[in-house]
This record gives structure tokens, C-alpha cells and sequence, in this order.
């Protein structure tokens, strides 16, 4: 395997640009999970279990994943996952640098284009011509009938309005009348056939010949008018498709026809079974173009290298592309890039064998098949790389890391957040996480949610004893290497009582479980953008006692207090950009010694993962500069406090729907986002024990001091603790998001988001209106407004009335919440100067 060690590390290491895929749908989609081993669909589904493609596919999600071989655990695997982290494992172990997507396919709850952005770094778009046709037809013409002209004006119009934006159009004719395209079909003949499209009713399915033949050509000739190549699908696919007529030899006439020599085609899916017939016809006609997708990885591994060694017997090599063909699912693009190297590689190492190719040469034809003829044939302009782009948070662990570039890890640290929103971890040496722990986790006790910062036992009234124990799983989608200690490696767990059984006091699972309830009863997703506030301070002797004092005695956003901590700062943000959590802004704060961190808004489970990876850094790094960070709310009363203000917006498919579409709404914001934040407001007494955990967070919430101290919302007021906002960009008058101040650096944020949307899911399903915004200072009209909770004993009297949250967060986990927050109620009342400690623990 020497001689060909250059041509498999070329084939392994190459970022794919895939030329032909669809859109993933939604975890919760009714699509089903086979469907990513199969076409098939009603009871063919049952059989699907018993083919090749699925037992050899489970086999390879199961290792990507690290879980055992059933599908039902991997099922579970994707939906711990979550589908950001999943996707973001598939895409990367993947290795796809370009993502054409073809989004003409209708599926249940499929995202857009645009949300694929997160995980690859250039996504374009190809348009199918058919579904342009069929939309129009369902539209209709302002109550007037069709005829073949003004369906023609309307269709030429939308291809025209597009052809700058898409990359290529794309028929699937094959599907629909074969590939006998009759080149000489008359007007008359399309004008029958549309008449007969449209007397089938709605919704339009694009069948009769003559019309499709007609509206083929048509969009053909606008796409040479562009230089836009036509993709067609060829050979085998969904069972609606006569496979008969879908050999490309059946393309001759429209090759032949002088009106489109200078057209530019595609042929998809290798042709299969008739993959020598396209490979004649590439060989033969210049205007024609091959790509491999869907027979790999559908067929059997003897099929797929059959079919690719087929395409290249005569095809030119500088003419054949891959594509994953991916669709709905995640891994389809991952299986998809991964059997096509291992087949690319077998057939060119054949080639080497048979002294067809020498090394070198194969070696260029693995650049030229998975990236650059693609690049040439699209005029893609790629100027980014694979390591550029998200995922936001490292890949899963695959086998091969261990053997090669994890070799000089030593530990991994296995982090969890407790109620009282301390950070935690056990470590466990490299060897160890990656033989059992990275899959298993490791135990620890049920008293590790019943923790106060006063106590490292269970407190009482949490119903967690030292009695039983839990597991805590990695979520290895998280993992990822310290930037500040490169020989280690840190990863967030989820809380499970047994093997395949999330515990109820798990708050990441609370947060995905609050989430799901949203997404399934209103389709919106929560999008959070935290700030981050934290004090740097420098240890001083005074009296011959050790004392923490300001890094610096500068003002708000100071240069000077800029460039004395730009050091620190700089060392922050590479690594967080390490990390792949985007920062958007940061300056000096108001407090002394006091900075700001905000960070580019995720939804909301990837933003408090990065949250938490944000504070290790800041506390890392700082140690590394001898000194100490610190989130604690109230670091000193006598100075400004820290909040980690957190911004929330909703969306659906991607698209930002808490702004009002026109300007007729009241406050600039949609009628499901001023209901959604009515149910904050409503509920903010409530929210504040998960967002504002110590008695030292109320010392921070006073009038007067931007932390927000009444209840009441405003447009861009700082002094009301719920501020809708408007940032540069966003049309005046129009809101994108509102801020939440009563959010502070010791909050779980888990728990703290989880309690957010808990009540705006309330605020939904009430249809709550907001009551009118106060502009000026809550504290001069505070006779007409009601306070905030100004202890941590207040805020938790309003939980415990407050049943909303017992039912939607869970009453065991309420009951363990409550429970530590009376602990911090009892120990700080009892002890004033205790506070000063929190330094070191938050």
C-alpha cells in the first residue's frame, strides 16, 4: 500500500464541492429516517432494513456517531445530538467545501438554503425548471385563463429573474415523460398539453408531454442565453420514474439539434444502469457532462465501482463530477462523500495497476473528479477553505483521530453545569475517554444538581441525597482541544440515569426539551446572543494580606483601558475563533477594571454551549496573565455590576420572524414575537431565579444602573429590564430582537434559557399583548409600576406560585432548583461578607 500512500492521502484529504444535493429537513420531520437508506416509501420501507446499502450505511453512521449498531440507537444519537451538532459531525467528517442545493424537492419541515450556510462555506442554489412551471400554473393569471403565450412571458420572467443568483437549472423530465425529447413539438401541440396540465386541478404536476418537451427547450435556451448549465436527471431514482425512458441515449435528437450545440449538460446520478451509455456520449458530444451522485453510496460496493469505472472508460476525465446527492438528512451527505473516495480510490488505484494512469496522474484525476472540474464547469469563485467555516463547535470522535492527530492528548476535561450554575468537570486521561468513556461517560453522584455555592453537598428540601448515582455522557459533538493548554481537550455532558435514558434534572436536556415544545406546536426555533461582562482583577498585599483590586481605573469604552488589556483580549478572541464562536464586539466596560464580550447570535442550545466555552477561555486566559476573571454579578456594591445580557429573537426556516413584516404593527415587531414577549414580561418575577441565581444578582438589579428594576419593557430604553432592539441595519421603527438585562454571569444558562421560552411558549398560546412601553426612567415613574423582585427570597416566593414552570421545566427539577436557591437565601443572610468568595467560583 506504499506505492499508493500519496494517491489515498490525496483522496482523503480533497474538500469536495458537491454539485447536486437537496435541502435536510427538521429533526422532528415526518420524513422517515430510512428514507436516508432509500427511495422507497410506503410499506417498502419494511424491506429496506434487509438491503446492502442500509446494513453497510448503519454501520458507518454508528462509528461516525460512536454509538452502538441498531438503529435505534443511532436515532437516539441524532436526537441527543440535536440537528446543528449532527449536521455540523456529517458536513465535517465530510469534508464538503461547496453545497449546490437543488430545493425544488416539496418535504416535510425542510429548512432553507440559507440555514445550510452554518455548515459548509459557499452554498449555492440550482434551480428546477419544472417546479418554476408548476408554481406559476398554481398561481394563475389575475383570474384569467392560460394560454401558452402568457404562461411563456411569465415563466421566461421568473427564469431571467433568477439566472444571476443560481448557479444552474435542472430538469427532471426523465421522471416525467422520458428522455425522448421531441425537439420539433409545435405550439399547438404545447398549447394542448397545457390545456390538459390544467384541467388535472391543482396542485400542478407538470406531465404531459408535448407541454414539458416544450417547456424544456424553452428554459434550455435561456439557460445557453446565460451560460448556465442544465442538469437532467438520468438513469435510476424515485419509483415514479420509468426507467425505460430514462436512458440518455434517448437525448441523441436534442445533442443533435443545431439550435442547442453550445448548451451545457449535466448528466445525473452516473446514469445507472446505463453508465456506458452516458460515458459514450461524453465521450462524444462536447456539450455533455457526467456526475456520479446517487449511485454512490445506493448500490452495492462491487455496483459503485462498477458504475464509476463505466462513466470513465470513455468519458473524458476533465468531464465527470460527484455529487452526494444528499437529501433530508445529514448523513446522506456524509455517506455520500465517504463510499466516494473509497470507490474513487479503488478505481484509480486499478487504473495505477494496470498501468492506465500513473500515480501523478491519478493523483490530479482525484482533484479534478471531487472539486475542480466542478469549479470550472459552475465559474465557482472559491476562496475559502473547509477550515474556515463552522461547525461551531468541534466534530465527533472518530476512530482516526485517536491513531493520528490526537496522539499527544493526555486529558480530557468532561464538563457539566450545575444548578447554581457552577462550572464543573471530571478529567479522564485520553486513552481512557476514548476506549469507554467518550460512549459510556462516567458516574457521579445525584447530589451533583442539589450543590449551592455555599456547599459542595446536597441542600436540603432538594430531594437529592448522596444516595444513587448518575451518569454524565459527552456530548461529542462539543469536543474540542483547550486552546489554552493544547495537550487537552474539553467536551459538555448530558445527564443520564441509564444507558439510553436522559435524567429529568439534565438542564441541557430541559433547555432541548422546551425547545422541541416550541418548535412543535408554533415551528419557531429561539436564536441567542449573549454579552459577556466580567471584572479582571490583579492581586494586591495589603496589611500583608492578599486582596483582589481592579486590573485598571478607566471608563467606559476606553482606549486606554483597550490597549492595556488588548493582550489579554487579543489571546480571548483567537480562541474563541478556534473554537468557532464568533465574537461581534468587545470594549471596556463601565465598572473598574470591568469589559464586555458580546457574541454573534445561534440558537439558543449552541449559544449556551458557547457561552460556557466562553467563560473558560476568559478565566483561562486571564489566569495565564495573572490575574482573575470574574462574572460574579455584584463584585464590588460600591461599583457598576455584570450582567450577561442575553438578546432573543424567533425564527422559522431560518428567516427572523420577530420583526413585523410592514409597518403596521404597533411596536415594530410581529404579532408572534410581541406575544412571545409578552410572556416574558408577564412571567419575569418567575424567570428570575434561573436567569438571577445568588442573592448578589439582585444587589445588581437597583433603578438607576441599566440592570432594570421594574417590570416594564421599552423600545431602546437600558433602564427597563426587557429592551426591544434595533440594531444598525434593521429598517427604523422595525425591532429584530429584544434584550433581556436580568440575565447575569451565574446563571446556568441552560436553565436560564429554558425558563425564557417556557414563558413565551405561554405567552403563544395566550396570544399576550404587551402593555405600552415606558421611554423615560422606570425610577421616576415607579408609582405606576410594579418592582422587580428585589431579593433572591422574592423572585423564588414567585416560582413556587407560579405553575407554568413546574409543568414545562419539570417538578423534580423545579423542586432541586428551588431547593439551592433557599440554601443561598439562608447561608448569605447569614453570612454578609460571604459574597466577597463568589470571585473565585464564578
Amino acid at each position: 500500500m506504499e506505492r499508493f500512500a500519496e494517491l489515498k492521502k490525496a483522496v482523503e484529504t480533497v474538500e469536495i464541492v458537491d454539485a447536486h444535493a437537496h435541502n435536510i429537513v427538521a429533526l422532528d420531520s415526518t420524513f422517515p429516517f430510512l428514507n436516508c437508506f432509500s427511495e422507497a416509501s410506503g410499506d417498502a420501507l419494511s424491506d429496506v432494513p434487509h438491503t446492502i446499502n442500509f446494513k453497510r450505511s448503519l454501520k458507518e453512521i454508528a462509528q461516525l456517531y460512536g454509538t452502538s449498531l441498531s438503529l435505534h440507537a443511532v436515532q437516539e444519537s441524532r436526537q441527543r445530538f440535536g440537528l446543528e451538532s449532527s449536521s455540523a459531525i456529517c458536513f465535517k467528517a465530510a469534508k464538503i467545501s461547496v453545497l449546490l442545493i437543488d430545493d425544488g424537492i416539496e418535504l416535510d419541515k425542510k429548512l432553507d438554503i440559507k440555514w445550510h450556510e452554518s455548515f459548509v462555506p459557499t452554498v449555492g442554489r440550482i434551480l428546477r425548471v419544472e417546479r418554476v412551471a408548476e408554481k406559476i400554473l398554481e398561481k394563475g393569471s389575475n383570474g384569467t385563463t392560460w394560454t401558452l403565450g402568457s404562461f411563456l412571458e411569465i415563466f421566461t420572467e421568473e427564469l431571467k429573474s433568477v439566472a444571476y443568483k443560481v448557479l444552474a437549472f435542472k430538469s427532471i423530465v426523465a421522471y416525467r415523460s422520458g428522455l425522448a425529447i421531441n425537439t420539433e413539438v409545435t405550439e399547438k401541440e404545447a398549447e394542448e398539453g397545457l390545456s390538459a396540465v390544467l384541467s388535472a386541478g391543482n396542485p400542478v404536476r407538470i406531465s404531459n408531454k408535448s407541454f414539458i418537451d416544450y417547456i424544456f427547450m424553452h428554459a434550455l435556451k435561456v439557460a445557453q442565453s446565460y451560460d448556465l448549465p442544465m442538469q437532467i436527471h438520468t438513469g435510476f431514482g424515485d419509483k415514479d420514474l420509468d426507467l425505460r425512458l430514462a436512458n440518455p441515449l434517448h437525448l441523441r435528437n436534442l445533442l443533435e439539434d443545431k439550435r442547442f450545440l453550445k448548451s451545457r449538460l449535466v448528466l445525473l446520478h452516473a446514469s445507472y444502469p446505463f453508465s456506458k451509455e452516458a460515458s459514450y456520449l461524453a465521450s462524444v458530444y462536447p456539450q455533455v457532462y457526467l456526475d456520479f451522485g446517487l449511485a454512490i453510496p445506493k448500490l452495492s460496493f462491487h455496483g459503485m465501482i462498477s458504475s464509476v469505472k463505466e462513466l470513465l472508460e470513455l468519458a473524458p476525465m476533465n468531464k465527470v463530477m460527484f455529487s452526494t446527492d444528499g437529501i433530508a438528512f445529514a448523513e446522506t451527505f456524509y455517506l455520500g462523500a465517504k463510499k466516494a473516495r473509497e470507490v474513487v480510490f479503488s478505481v484509480l488505484r486499478d487504473a495505477c495497476v494496470d498501468g492506465d494512469l500513473s500515480i501523478p496522474e491519478a493523483v490530479a484525476a482525484v482533484k479534478d473528479l471531487f472539486a475542480e472540474n466542478a469549479k470550472q464547469y459552475y465559474k465557482l469563485d472559491i476562496s475559502s477553505k473547509y477550515s474556515d467555516v463552522k461547525p461551531p463547535l468541534s466534530s465527533a470522535f472518530q476512530e482516526e483521530e485517536l491513531n493520528g492527530s490526537l496522539k499527544d492528548v493526555t486529558f480530557v476535561r468532561i464538563i457539566w453545569i450545575d444548578a447554581s450554575g457552577q462550572h464543573r468537570c471530571r478529567v479522564v486521561p485520553q486513552q481512557r475517554f476514548y476506549s469507554s468513556v467518550g460512549k459510556h461517560g462516567v458516574g457521579l453522584t445525584c447530589a451533583c444538581m442539589g450543590m449551592s455555592s455555599t456547599s459542595d453537598g446536597p441542600a436540603v428540601d432538594t430531594n437529592l441525597t448522596a444516595s444513587g448515582e448518575i451518569r454524565i455522557v459527552p456530548d461529542l459533538s462539543t469536543k474540542c482541544r483547550l486552546p489554552w493548554a493544547k495537550q487537552q481537550e474539553m467536551v459538555l455532558a448530558d445527564m443520564f440515569i441509564e444507558p439510553g435514558k436522559i435524567w429529568e434534572y439534565c438542564p441541557r436536556e430541559a433547555l432541548r426539551r422546551v425547545s422541541k415544545i416550541l418548535k412543535d406546536e408554533f415551528d419557531l426555533v429561539v436564536n441567542a446572543g449573549f454579552e459577556n461582562e466580567f471584572f479582571l482583577l490583579k492581586s494586591v498585599l495589603r496589611d500583608g494580606k492578599e486582596e483582589r483590586a481592579p486590573f485598571d481605573r478607566t471608563s467606559y469604552c476606553s482606549t486606554a483601558a483597550f490597549d492595556a488589556a488588548s493582550p489579554i483580549l487579543e489571546e480571548v478572541f483567537a480562541s474563541l475563533q478556534s473554537l468557532n464562536i464568533i465574537v461581534e464586539q468587545l470594549h471596556a466596560e463601565a465598572g473598574k477594571g470591568q469589559f464586555e464580550i458580546a457574541l454573534k447570535y445561534t440558537d439558543c442550545s449552541r449559544a449556551a454551549d458557547g457561552l460556557i466555552f466562553t467563560r473558560e477561555v476568559i478565566r483561562a486566559v486571564a489566569r495565564k496573565h495573572g490575574l482573575l476573571a470574574t462574572f460574579v454579578p455584584k463584585y464590588a456594591l460600591d461599583d457598576i455590576g455584570s450582567g450577561s445580557h442575553v438578546h432573543i429573537s424567533l425564527s422559522r426556516n431560518g428567516e427572523n420572524i420577530f420583526m413585523a413584516s410592514d409597518g403596521s404593527s404597533r411596536y415594530g415587531m410581529s404579532k408572534i414575537g410581541e406575544a412571545f414577549m409578552a410572556g416574558v414580561l408577564n412571567h419575569l418575577p418567575s424567570i428570575l431565579p434561573f436567569t438571577a441565581p445568588l442573592p448578589n444578582s439582585y444587589d445588581r438589579i437597583q433603578p438607576n444602573t441599566w440592570s432594570g428594576a421594574y417590570l416594564c419593557w421599552g423600545k431602546e430604553n437600558r433602564e427597563a429590564p426587557l429592551r426591544a432592539a434595533s440594531p444598525p441595519g434593521v429598517a427604523h421603527g422595525f425591532v429584530s430582537n429584544f434584550e433581556i438585562k436580568a440575565f447575569d454571569g451565574c446563571a446556568n444558562p441552560y436553565l436560564g434559557l429554558a425558563s425564557i421560552i417556557t414563558a413565551g411558549i405561554d405567552g403563544l398560546r395566550r396570544n399576550l399583548s404587551l402593555p405600552e412601553p415606558v421611554d423615560g426612567d422606570p425610577d421616576i415613574l415607579k408609582e405606576n409600576l410594579q418592582r422587580l423582585p428585589a431579593s433572591l427570597a422574592e423572585s423564588v416566593e414567585a416560582l413556587e406560585k407560579d405553575t407554568l414552570f413546574r409543568d414545562m421545566i419539570g417538578e423534580k427539577l423545579l423542586i432541586a432548583i428551588i431547593g439551592v436557591r433557599k440554601a443561598e437565601v439562608k447561608y448569605y443572610s447569614e453570612n454578609k461578607e460571604a459574597y466577597k468568595d463568589l470571585i473565585y467560583k464564578y
